[in-house]
């Protein structure tokens, strides 16, 4: 079980990579073209409300309820279960998300004078920004289709990782980066504001990963025709798992949304600077937390459902440490290079035209998310030890204690440091959400940070340390800021083989040989 846990990781891991890094390539499309103006804003937000639903109801809630389920049924009744439990969950949820999408479609104005408040303030008033609200409006009736689509991608996506076809899933995000740079290239001279050829990518893009995953469904025998299922006992438990789950790993969901929200009422560009830091944030996120997230959920869940406890412990403390290992040199070299990062990537078209310094305000929102970037991936971690054993109140309790902080936090600091303030709280707040869920697998006796992992995070930090102090001094020789494009870009990929040289070569001093590194990130069974 080590090894393939191992295995699958590492796979999820590559092809999360392969989708982040064309995410990166998006979001340099969509600075170019939109840049960071009102335009920018607006996309941005009405791209968010789906996605945002999107984490908080299909891989927050739903997939965390419906994983665990799942894996019990195929674990105690075998295939044939699976299938008519895939059938009526799939009829189910596909029968609410197409009333949810149409709502959400001729409702778009309500919702963009809900979540955008400050837009329409200015439009009712006939001041300011109010044609941020008629273009949000517009654009929601684009954007909103997406949920029906990964909605029910996240379905088929989370059966095929029960199933050990982890890879699917995982490069399935890659469609829809493409469909958005297709779209941003092909069809932004035949519409009036760049904005709309982004926003129809994001409805092809939707439909296109959909389609994709339909084979690799037929091929595991899961392609079952939906039916209406709402009082099926599987689907009766799953209802019952997710409502409190909403409230559980997502919340930081909930933070970031909250944040877009308040920055509607801030400087023009708050929610383009907050979103573009939040995006290199992602990269380390998805590609280490959330890919080990989705192998251990499923590992998880079988572990339970065989009471085997010993290997429960054993998966959840190899992934905190996995994250640690990760996580900490990503946390500090992101702080110390995020503004050649911003400048290779971003600042160039209608980024790079405006007056204001956006690669120094954008680098700063980095700084500040990254503070929490370590607990971000923890509580991708330790949220499943809850949903795993059907646990779904106990996160509850902890997501509305983290998101009242969150708000705590927005309130002192937002006031005197604008959208830095909201970064920093939703950093803070994640702080302390995975705080409250390790505390609580440590009182229930489920999970114990182990003497190895206190020995292994020491030696992390000070090879962190020693990689950010070096990358520092580095850069801080190099006028690198108004060089050429592609001398930028050979500066950038110098610094990150020096950092992994430095990072990787002071753990081999202090004893972490290669061999070793695969035995952190295994479970052994016992």
């Amino acid at each position: 079980m080590a090894n393939s846990l191992f295995r699958s990781g590492m796979i999820v891991s590559a092809m999360t990579m392969i989708s982040r890094v064309l995410g990166l390539v998006r979001d340099a499309v969509v600075a170019n073209l939109l840049g960071a103006n009102a335009a920018a804003d607006v996309f941005l937000f009405a791209n968010r409300i789906p996605n945002f639903l999107r984490r908080l109801f299909a891989e927050g809630a739903f997939a965390q309820a419906f994983v665990p389920v799942l894996s019990e049924i195929k674990e105690q009744r075998g295939d044939d279960a699976v299938r008519l439990f895939v059938a009526r969950a799939a009829g189910t949820l596909g029968t609410i998300l197409l009333v949810v999408t149409i709502v959400g479609v001729i409702g778009s104005p309500i919702i963009a004078a809900l979540f955008g408040a400050g837009w329409f303030v200015d439009w009712y008033q006939g001041t300011g920004e109010g044609d941020k609200f008629i273009l949000a409006s517009a654009l929601l009736k684009w954007t909103f289709p997406y949920l029906f689509f990964v909605s029910l991608v996240a379905l088929s996506g989370a059966i095929l990782n029960v199933y050990n076809r982890f890879a699917v899933a995982a490069f399935t995000p890659v469609l829809l980066n493409v469909a958005i740079i297709s779209s941003a290239i092909y069809l932004h001279q035949y519409v009036s504001i760049g904005a709309y050829a982004l926003a129809i990518g994001v409805f092809i893009g939707g439909a296109v990963q959909l389609a994709f995953q339909l084979p690799f469904l037929y091929r595991a025998k899961m392609l079952v025709k939906p039916r209406w299922g709402w009082q099926d006992s599987g689907v009766v438990k799953v209802r019952k798992l997710m409502i409190p789950a909403l409230f559980g790993v997502s919340v930081s969901q909930i933070n970031l949304f909250l944040d877009t929200v308040i920055a509607s009422f801030l400087v023009t560009g708050s929610i383009a600077w907050l979103y573009y830091a939040d995006r290199l944030i992602e990269f380390p996120l998805g590609l280490f937390g959330i890919g080990i997230a989705t192998v251990i959920l499923p590992t998880l869940s079988k572990l339970h459902a065989g009471d085997k406890g010993s290997d429960f412990q054993h998966t959840l403390d190899w992934g905190v440490r996995f994250v640690i290992f990760l996580g900490l040199p990503a946390m500090l070299g992101l702080m110390v290079i995020s503004p050649l990062i911003i400048t290779v990537l971003f600042d160039h078209g209608a980024f790079a035209s405006a007056e204001v310094d956006h690669v120094r305000a954008v680098s700063l929102g980095v700084a500040a998310y990254a503070v929490g970037l370590v607990s971000f991936m923890l509580i991708k971690v330790l949220a499943p030890g809850f949903y795993a054993r059907q646990d779904t109140r106990t996160p509850v309790r902890i997501g509305i204690i983290a998101m009242v902080l969150n708000m705590v936090f927005n309130l002192l600091l937002a006031p005197f440091i604008g959208y830095l303030g909201l970064a920093l709280a939703t950093a803070l707040s994640a702080t302390c959400n995975a705080l409250l869920l390790y505390r609580q697998l440590a009182k229930e006796q489920v999970y114990h940070f182990s003497k190895n992992s206190v020995i292994f995070t020491g030696k992390c930090l000070f090879a962190t340390a020693c990689m950010g102090a070096a990358v520092y001094a580095l850069q801080s020789q190099f006028m690198w800021q108004q060089w050429p494009f592609y001398e930028q870009i050979a500066l950038l990929a110098g610094l990150i083989f020096v950092a992994m040289s430095c990072y990787f070569g002071v753990l081999f001093i202090m004893g972490v040989r290669p061999s070793m590194i695969k035995n952190v990130a295994t479970t052994e069974s016992h």
